[in-house]
């Protein structure tokens, strides 16, 4: 099974399958909540889910919000300030969708496939541009509830 297929489902459970930094290993939080045979396949496969982890420590904030982008549009892990933003926000939306295009048409067909794999200077540009959008309406956010 696809890492980020096992994944999805330990978060849609309601468990919540991390790295922790603080001892540099894979947590979880809430595991009585994954079906055991959900569970039985990521013992089986902990090895490609701790490489997974593992390729996202030296990412940058801007991969990683996209990376959050996707985990929220695809129902795995919710994130309510980046739904507001993707919901709020004129032409945000719109913009993701694009960007998720773009990289089909470079070849990403599978949502469980790690999108990183597709990008290319098209897709990187609109990555850009969402992660400078989130930024400043972050920003704004903020100054709105000081």
């Amino acid at each position: 099974m696809q890492v980020l297929m096992i994944l999805s489902q330990i978060w849609k459970s309601g468990a919540n399958i991390y790295f922790d930094e603080s001892d540099d290993r894979i947590a979880i939080k809430n595991q009585q909540l994954i079906p055991p045979e959900v569970m039985e396949v990521a013992e089986r496969d902990y090895v490609a889910i701790e490489k997974w982890f593992n390729s996202w420590n030296n990412a940058s904030a801007e991969k990683i919000t996209l990376m959050k982008m996707v985990h929220q549009i695809c129902g795995w892990q919710h994130n309510e300030k980046l739904n507001d933003w993707l919901c709020n926000e004129n032409g945000t939306f719109a913009l993701f969708d694009e960007w998720m295009c773009s990289l089909a048409r470079n070849g990403w067909k599978d949502i469980y496939e790690d999108f990183r794999q597709y990008e290319y200077d098209e897709s990187n540009k609109m990555a850009r541009e969402l992660y400078i959008r989130a930024v400043n309406y972050a920003k704004k956010q903020n100054k709105a509830g000081e």
